[in-house]
């Protein structure tokens, strides 16, 4: 017998009418339309599921397949002994802006470290770019909808234009106004100029970030470890769902490697800008951003080293 929380639409839908096929029982645990309809983004929800899973599984489960959102289950439930209510929650919008924001510019170096397929990663990340311009403000709203946290249409649109419209208009005028003889040499000039200023700004803002939450990244490792378990598993497991998928598929390495590590990736540096804006600099979901950051070129890096050492079973 298994629970599957977040089992009445999307993943969970799925996964719950794969284990009913093969004959496993499941308890859907949902907001609306499941087996146990509780509100698992509030403490008096998860309670009342646990109840009524107790109830209904006297002898206990096989298996727990929590869809409801691994910052819900780990904050709202695993650690709520450790983290007072109003941070949680401050913590799991943190990491809702990391999961909704594709990355779209570290993944031209993942890609370059596994010698993947250049043209495949410059269509991903233009089909990136597209979902964060139309698609990031109305996800973002509902997943933070969804664990109780209401935020201005307003600022979520002012994020996007500010963070990813006016990027994307200034590189392309730039290039239109370079490339007029279209033979790149201008394009190239101008990019050779600028790459050192970029990675400048770059540094910058990290150092500057762990620098406004130095204090309490070292008053509280626990908190920052608690922040970082969810965030490795979202990491190591959707890149184990999207590698496995492509290795099944037959997609050829050059392609299933950055596929993968394009999907684990995420766009660090809109989800801080905007945890800071609709929360302020010193709040819980800058802080989880933040952790983002920190936990996220290790594990790239752990990731690009795992799919170079076995690039032979594509073959």
């Amino acid at each position: 017998m298994y629970a599957v929380s977040g089992g009445a639409s999307g993943i969970g839908a799925a996964i719950t009418a794969t284990l009913r096929e093969r004959g496993d029982e499941v308890i859907v645990v949902d907001i609306r339309n499941a087996d146990i309809e509780a509100d698992l983004s509030t403490a008096d929800g998860c309670t009342q599921a646990v109840v009524e899973l107790e109830v209904r599984a006297p002898d206990g489960l096989d298996g727990l397949v929590a869809c409801a959102g691994l910052g819900i289950l780990f904050f709202e439930i695993l650690f709520a002994d450790w983290v007072d209510p109003q941070s949680a929650k401050e913590y799991i919008a943190g990491m809702i802006l990391l999961g909704v924001a594709p990355c779209t510019a570290m993944v031209f170096v993942w890609s370059q470290l596994v010698k993947g397929d250049a043209n495949y990663t410059l269509v991903q990340v233009s089909i990136n770019d597209l979902i964060m311009v139309f698609a990031f403000a109305p996800i973002t709203a509902f997943l933070l909808g969804m664990t109780n946290i209401i935020v201005p249409w307003e600022t979520l649109f002012l994020s996007v234009v500010l963070y990813v419209v006016i990027p994307l208009l200034a590189g392309y005028i730039t290039r239109k106004r370079l490339d007029n003889g279209q033979d790149h040499h201008e394009i190239a000039r101008f990019t050779q100029k600028v790459k050192p200023y970029s990675i400048i700004g770059l540094l910058a803002m990290v150092v500057l970030l762990f620098g406004f939450q130095a204090e309490t990244i070292l008053a509280k490792p626990l908190v920052i470890a608690l922040i970082a378990i969810p965030l490795l598993i979202q990491s190591y497991g959707i890149f184990a769902i999207a590698y496995g998928w492509a290795y099944l598929w037959k997609v050829p390495f050059n392609v299933a490697a950055p596929a993968a590590l394009i999907g684990t990736s995420n766009f660090f540096e809109l989800a801080v800008a905007v945890a800071i804006s609709l929360f302020g600099l010193n709040s819980g979901a800058a802080l989880a951003t933040v952790v983002g950051v920190l936990v996220e070129v290790p594990v790239m890096l752990s990731l690009v080293a795992l799919a170079n050492r076995t690039k032979h079973i594509f073959k």
